[in-house]
């Protein structure tokens, strides 16, 4: 079965990109975004320099994550190998981004939807080579079929050394480099700054003041060069937008809270452990339909195409967690708005009847949880694939329900007993979410430099201040006043106030700073 692959000679690749002009223009390209560019490197100190070209673009991977973790079936797998995209099922939501460990994703600025490489497909089918190929005036780009023992590419990759980026992400890269320069190949080895070669790199965070491709930097142009070159450093590259921004940390915080409120006082009536009153019934139930209600709001702002939302309940893609997380949110609100409305209007045994609590608490558990599961589907942002984020997920739920039900609760009268529940569950919650977090998740070595990475931007670098936060106000204040002050609403009201405004803060900081961290 032909699939197809392509295979850079960086010993032939000048660095001329004929390859980025030529795909800009047989595919339309806008300016600003590239399928196809060039990256530099250098390494040295003057006179004995040497730069370094690696052309990058999509690997069409033999096990390709955007694939798996796109909702809609929008980007997909031909049976030839290539990793295809369909523009007009695209729903912008951007989990493919944040799945390719290589950034060869972009978003269309004209279309909103998402692009990338397609190996000039439309030129595959009727026998052409890609246009990167022939354009090329070294033939250092190769293109064709790997299975083919009669093809050029298959016959230079039995008799070359040959790497691919990333092995060990599995994606199976079928984009090979002959004499890759450890230093381009993997991101992180050379030094990145703002100053570039001729241009000003944009700002990262959001790239709020991102005006197109070429920014120019104050002084010499050559300034970059001139300062220490002992380490490699990055010379020439593409900007690549942040896929996800306020609107994930602040849908994590929402979900937390509505999937909380939820199974703490559900969990705490069909126990015994709280009394059926208004608080844990219709009010409980109110908020947690609520905060779900704006999860799904801030869910489908974040989309590029927010109007397209509605296909992913009529064309699902069932490997994505991004679908299936839709499908748990619809069922958690159908049976609780179902508890809800039965205590509402007075049928108390139905309202409290098991057969309806504990289904509402599973998929309220699923509700809390499931993001885990789609991040580990994003193999581009390696701190995510933590195999303790469901525990510390479900566990900043039970503290951020807890929390918020102390704020609702303070306004109601509350009999002592249920005040130490809420209190005992608030504090024992938010106790565990401290030792994960400092001692799990924060605490313990991690399975790759790109997350160790990730990680020391939270807690020593650009983010600290965000985790400390959490930290201080979000976590061990809360955990005092409960000592101190656990029989008092207000303080306790306090608290649970002070504890999700602590989880924004570590949301923030955990889900912006792995997007930090270069991926070409």
């Amino acid at each position: 079965m032909t699939q197809f692959g392509f295979l850079i000679d960086n010993r032939k690749c000048i660095g001329c990109h004929a390859c980025t002009t030529a795909c800009k223009s047989e595919n339309s390209v806008p300016v600003g975004v590239n399928r196809t560019w060039v990256k530099y490197t250098e390494k040295g100190l003057f006179p004995d320099t040497r730069r370094y070209f690696q052309v990058t673009r999509c690997n069409h991977c033999a096990n390709p994550p955007c694939v798996f973790i796109c909702p809609v079936k929008a980007m997909y797998q031909r049976a030839d190998g290539i990793v295809e995209f369909d523009p007009s099922l695209c729903i912008g939501c951007k989990a493919c981004m944040q799945a390719c460990p290589y950034d060869a994703i972009y978003i269309d600025p004209d279309s909103h939807t998402a692009a990338k490489c397609h190996f000039c497909a439309h030129r595959t089918e009727v026998g052409l080579e890609p246009a990167c190929v022939v354009v090329c005036p070294e033939h250092a780009i190769l293109a064709g079929d790997l299975n083919d023992p009669g093809s050029e590419i298959a016959r230079v990759l039995a008799t070359q050394q040959v790497r691919v980026r990333k092995p060990e992400q599995g994606t199976r890269p079928k984009l090979f480099y002959i004499d890759a320069e450890e230093s381009s190949i993997v991101p992180t080895l050379a030094t990145q700054s703002v100053n570039m070669l001729w241009a000003q790199s944009p700002a990262q965070e959001g790239h709020s003041d991102w005006r197109g491709p070429i920014q120019i930097g104050e002084g010499r142009m050559a300034g970059a060069l001139m300062q220490s070159a002992a380490a490699p450093r990055e010379t020439y590259n593409v900007p690549h937008r942040i896929p996800w921004h306020w609107q994930v940390p602040a849908y994590l915080t929402t979900k937390s809270i509505g999937a909380g409120a939820f199974i703490v006082a559900a969990a705490g009536l069909a126990l015994g452990l709280l009394p059926a009153t208004p608080l844990f019934t219709t009010v409980a139930a109110f908020v947690s339909l609520l905060f779900i209600g704006l999860t799904t709001g801030l869910l489908v702002w974040d989309l590029d195409r927010p109007e397209r939302f509605w296909t992913i309940l009529v064309r699902p893609q069932w490997r994505s967690w991004l679908a299936r997380g839709a499908f748990i949110l619809i069922g958690f609100s159908a049976v609780g708005g179902l508890f809800f409305l039965a205590n509402a209007f007075g049928f108390g045994a139905l309202g409290q009847s098991p057969l309806l609590i504990w289904p509402g608490v599973v998929l309220a558990v699923l509700s809390a949880t499931y993001t885990a599961f789609l991040f580990a589907q994003a193999e581009g942002r390696d701190l995510w694939q933590s195999t303790l984020l469901p525990w510390h997920l479900f566990v900043q739920a039970i503290m951020a329900g807890a929390g918020g039900l102390l704020v609702v609760g303070s306004f109601f009268t509350v009999a002592p007993e249920a005040t130490r529940v809420l209190a005992w569950a608030f504090g024992l919650s938010a106790l565990v979410n401290l030792l994960v977090t400092v001692g799990g998740e924060f605490g313990t070595p991690h399975a790759s430099a790109v997350a160790a990475t990730a990680a020391h931007m939270i807690t020593h670098g650009k983010y600290r201040r965000y985790y400390q936060f959490s930290l201080v106000a979000g976590l061990l204040l809360p955990l005092l006043i409960v000592a101190v002050a656990g029989a008092s609403p207000i303080a306790l009201a306090i608290a649970g106030a002070l504890s999700i405004a602590g989880l924004y803060a570590y949301e923030w900081a955990f889900v912006m700073a792995p997007q930090d961290v270069p991926n070409n």
